[in-house]
Parts: structure tokens; C-alpha cells; sequence
């Protein structure tokens, strides 16, 4: 919460520039700027637009805006690092899941709030943005902890499944890491499958990858499910909730997928909005990035978030024991849950 000590212009003024600084920090991560600026120290805006064919000016105004947050310091068309440009990077895909992957739901509040319009596909977001930003948001939080559960498994597995494959960068990871596997994707978004697939040429996997455009909550029995022997899932797990929905959906995946060995579930939990019964809740004082952003949102959505506690009280109805989790402290409050058949 914004101390009231602060002069209230100067306190909104921030709130209204750090709108624009948000989108701009997701759009110079894509463009490559910030990478630029790590790796070179100092950038020359107006050869850095020409370099990649970009509108000078409105190079110069998105530099701009990230100077008036901080992120950098400029002297006329020289930029270099600001004060807050390593936390900036660090958090890089947030911002660019908020603004630009979900940009299209965040500007339409007015409208999705209202009943009357929260019929059919009431609200558009970005699939191919989240899927760029889950990319990175993946890799620098979930990875770590995915990887070292993957060393941990007690069994070898020969066919592996992510479930919402989005880029397909888990599963070609996997891939790589385990030379003798296969995989398959399965995401309901048809532009993040080509992206992945495409890209999943590019880098030789051939025969050994494919995709699905599928939705994961109502997934039957393939033959080619018959070998997978190893789940993945991770934020998007929330999409099989409300809670009967998330049983109904882990039965199915226990039939679909019969010698699955291990399921490896991860996401974002509810700390903030009715959450006072879970022990991980956060006060509006002290709200962590993200969680605001990736909460409200859902709700727009009609999507349910639960809590730590829901998602364990869950798991042996729908078919399926839990033999370890794996807590992530950021972004939000995030989970790993090592699950194998019950």
C-alpha cells in the first residue's frame, strides 16, 4: 500500500507512470534492449532503432518511460543501467505477462465486470505473449526446483506429456537432457502449438516431438497415451478448478494417461484475495509482485485460484498421491507436486 506520507500528486503521478512503464519493460525485454544493456553497459537508442529496423521516436519516448522508473539513466540518445535495472530483468516476464499477454483483459475491466457482457468469450488475451513470457517465467522460477525433481525420480521414463505445452520449451528440454525419450504437447492455444512446433523442427527433434491442440481438463484415452509414462503440468493447473471440475479432470488424467508413473504439477496459488484461511496469506501491505496482477486477473476471468491447502485436499479423490511438494517463495507463493498414481 503507497504510504500516505507521500505528497498524493506525486503518489499518483507514480501510479500513473508506472502504467506505462510496465508495457514498456515487456516490450524492451522482446526487442532486446534490456539484454543489450547487460551485456554492453551503455546503449546508443537511435543506432539501436535503425540496428533493428524500429520507429526512432517512439524509441526515444519508450526509453522514456524507463527512465522516469528508474530501470535506466539516459544523456540525450545514450542509455545505460538505472538503479533498479537488475530487479527489472529479473523480473522481466512478469511484465511482459501482465501487459502485453494480458494486456487485452486488463484494458476491458469496465466491460468484463459487467454480467451482462461475461458470455461466450467475453475477454481476449495474447496466447503466443503468454507463452513467450511463461517461457522465461518457467525457466527462471519453476526450472530449479523442476530439475532437481527430475533428478530425484525413482523410475525411468521413456514418454513424457506436458500438459498447457505452450512454447514447448519444457519439452524440449526434456528431450535434450534424456536423448532416448519422446514427447508430446498438449495446449488448447492453436498459435503457441505452430510457434512450438515450428520451433521444435528448427532445433531437430523430428519424430521424437509433437503437438496436440487439445484441451487438458477433458482429455480421454489415445493410443498414442499408451506409453507415457511421465506428466508435466505447470501454470495452468488453476484451470481445472473449481474444485469438482479439478477432480472430475485428475480422474480423467489417471485413465487417459494408465502408466503415468509420476505427475509433476506446478503452479501459482491464492495468497490475496479470500485467503484468509490458508496459513502462506499476504496482507495488502505487503503484497509481492505478480500475485496482484495473476489473481485479479483470474478473477476477471471466471478462473478459480486455490490455495495451497485446496490443492492438497484434492489429489487423492481425483486418483492420485502426493509424495512430495516442492514450495517456490517467488513470484507468488508457487508449488511443485511430485504425484504418482494412488
Amino acid at each position: 500500500m503507497i504510504s500516505t506520507t507521500i505528497d498524493s500528486k506525486r503518489a499518483v503521478a507514480s501510479i500513473f507512470n508506472s502504467a506505462i512503464a510496465a508495457p514498456a519493460i515487456g516490450a524492451a525485454w522482446e526487442l532486446g534492449l534490456l539484454d543489450e544493456l547487460r551485456d554492453q553497459k551503455t546503449v546508443d537508442v537511435h543506432k539501436f532503432a535503425t540496428q533493428h529496423d524500429l520507429d526512432s521516436g517512439s524509441m526515444q519516448a519508450l526509453v522514456t518511460a524507463l527512465a522516469v522508473v528508474d530501470v535506466v539513466e539516459r544523456d540525450r540518445d545514450t542509455v545505460a543501467a538505472g538503479r533498479l535495472l537488475d530487479e527489472a530483468y529479473r523480473t522481466k516476464s512478469l511484465f511482459h505477462w501482465l501487459a502485453l499477454g494480458s494486456g487485452g483483459l486488463f484494458s476491458r475491466i469496465q466491460y468484463v465486470l459487467r454480467n451482462e457482457n461475461r458470455e461466450g468469450a467475453f475477454y481476449h488475451r495474447d496466447p503466443a505473449a503468454i507463452a513467450y513470457a511463461c517461457r522465461d517465467i518457467n525457466r527462471q522460477y519453476f526450472d530449479p526446483v523442476f530439475w532437481a525433481a527430475m533428478n530425484g525420480l525413482d523410475s525411468k521414463f521413456h514418454s513424457v506429456v506436458d500438459l498447457g505445452s505452450g512454447s514447448g520449451e519444457r519439452l524440449m528440454q526434456i528431450l535434450d537432457q534424456y536423448p532416448g525419450t519422446t514427447g508430446i504437447g498438449i495446449d488448447l492455444a492453436g498459435p503457441a502449438n505452430k510457434v512450438a512446433a515450428a520451433e521444435a523442427l528448427e532445433r531437430g527433434f523430428g519424430d521424437r516431438l509433437s503437438f496436440i491442440e487439445s484441451d487438458a481438463r477433458n482429455l480421454g484415452y489415445r493410443d498414442e497415451f499408451a506409453q507415457v509414462d511421465l506428466l508435466t503440468c505447470f501454470m495452468m493447473g488453476h484451470d481445472f478448478w473449481p474444485r469438482e471440475n479439478c477432480v472430475a479432470t485428475l480422474q480423467r488424467l489417471r485413465k487417459a494417461f494408465p502408466n503415468a508413473h509420476r505427475f509433476l504439477l506446478g503452479d501459482t496459488t491464492r495468497i490475496l484475495l479470500d485467503s484468509n484461511r490458508s496459513k502462506h496469506a499476504v496482507t495488502e501491505e505487503n503484497v509481492p509482485i505478480f500475485t496482484l496482477g495473476f489473481e485479479f486477473g483470474h478473477a476477471m476471468m471466471g478462473v478459480y485460484l486455490p490455495t495451497l491447502e485446496e490443492w492438497e485436499g484434492v489429489f487423492a479423490e481425483g486418483g492420485w498421491h502426493c509424495v512430495k511438494r516442492d514450495l517456490i517463495e517467488t513470484p507468488s507463493l508457487s508449488v511443485i507436486f511430485e504425484l504418482e498414481h494412488a
